[in-house]
């Protein structure tokens, strides 16, 4: 990318952040609703501290803005120094929305003088990672807002629904037959990819059919009304656990009101949808379900045979289009695998404290794929991997149904 093109990137990201965060009070942009969630100031903060210790320290344009950030706003790299406690975040009443904007502003300025006086590769390499870093930021801010405007005693809107036309309705797509064998997973280095996506290798599918349909409402509301949620032997020991100690009875943002099932979502509080895909459920929660339809969750590597040319492009939306609208292996919602998060043979992170971004997490996670109707262009790549922990519902998270090949 020439540095024309960076700078342009560079701006494009970072004033993408600044529109997301717009619609939100500095009250809104405060509050953390759990510890899994950060403010929205904290995301604002904590990616622009990645291009201030990331990319600028090694330069001459190295100068902190205020040297209390390095604690307040590292999220977990241990190699650059001590960090404020994560459960915590919302404590941190200063410094405020405002003052955090001024410090994008003067971030900003420097990392575009960087770029204009001409990047060696280690540092247009960070730059690159950085605005890549962000996004996956951009996504959390979403995802993370609704989580707190969802705990309002009132519907709360982050913004309010905008009337659709009638769209393109492609249809379902049929199931996606795996003839089995030997495949190449992961990125094959042309383009940007993340660390855990390398490196490619070989490994063996066997014959499977995955659904090249997303579960719906719809379909979901059947589990529920048939007891799904009141019947162990449906459900990982874990997975009951957290049912029992959760109370869960229906997927996060559910509840039954006025003889009918609503959910909250962006636009705020409305009806469930049938043909809507199922959304903010755990892995555990998509497991029973796939036991409950004598079926199963696809493995990664199956899905990513069976996401090979389906369509990428997709447009942004703060909720996930309805599954009628294509064949949605991408861009809908982030969608479990049976996959537990591991490294790939041979992979090794880079050295220093940007190694770890991700391998210090290959344990007790798993990986989900194809991104979500949040997610920003160029992260639903048929390989990236995304990865939560099973109990984790409050991400854009659903899911397909793969069955052994008869």
């Amino acid at each position: 990318m020439t540095e024309d093109r960076l700078e342009d990137r560079f701006c494009d990201v970072r004033s993408r952040t600044e529109a997301l965060a717009a619609p939100l009070s500095p009250e809104d942009q405060t509050v953390q609703s759990m510890p899994d969630v950060s403010p929205t100031k904290w995301h604002r903060a904590h990616t622009t501290w990645f291009f201030e210790t990331f990319v600028l320290d090694d330069t001459e344009l190295a100068a902190r803005y205020d040297p209390s950030f390095d604690f307040l706003f590292n999220s977990y790299y241990e190699l650059v120094g001590p960090r404020f406690e994560r459960a915590r975040r919302g404590l941190l009443s200063r410094p405020g929305a405002a003052e955090v904007g001024k410090y994008r502003q003067q971030v900003d300025a420097r990392v575009l003088e960087l770029i204009s006086h001409g990047l060696d590769p280690r540092h247009h390499d960070r730059v690159v990672l950085g605005l890549h870093h962000e996004q996956q930021h951009q996504e959390l801010l979403l995802m993370d807002i609704k989580h707190v405007l969802a705990q309002h005693p009132q519907p709360v809107a982050y913004v309010g629904r905008v009337a659709a036309g009638p769209g393109d309705q492609a249809g379902r797509l049929g199931p996606v037959p795996l003839p089995g064998g030997v495949v190449e997973i992961g990125a094959d280095g042309a383009g940007f990819c993340f660390d855990n996506e390398l490196p490619r290798h070989e490994a063996l599918v066997a014959p499977a059919i995955v659904d090249g349909t997303l579960v719906s409402c719809g379909e979901y509301l059947e589990f529920i009304e048939d007891d799904g949620y009141e019947r162990p032997e449906l459900w990982l020991s874990d997975g009951w656990g957290a049912v029992n100690a959760g109370g869960w009875d229906a997927p996060l943002y559910w509840s039954f009101t006025e003889g009918s099932w609503r959910r909250f979502t962006l636009h705020g509080t409305e009806v469930v949808r049938a043909d809507d895909p199922v959304s903010h459920v755990s892995y555990y929660e998509a497991d029973a379900y796939a036991r409950w339809r004598g079926a199963r969750l696809p493995t990664e590597f199956e899905w990513e045979v069976a996401a090979g040319g389906q369509p990428i492009a997709v447009p942004f939306a703060l909720e996930p289009p309805p599954t009628t609208a294509g064949p949605g292996f991408f861009g809908s919602v982030w969608q479990w695998t049976q996959s537990a998060y591991a490294p790939y043979p041979g992979f090794q992170p880079p050295e220093g404290a940007v190694g770890e971004y991700n391998g210090k997490f290959m344990v007790n996670q798993q990986v989900l794929r194809g991104g979500a109707s949040i997610t920003p262009e160029g992260h639903t790549r048929p390989t990236y991997r995304n990865f939560f922990p099973a109990s984790a519902r409050w991400p854009y998270t659903g899911f397909r149904l793969a069955h052994d090949a008869r």
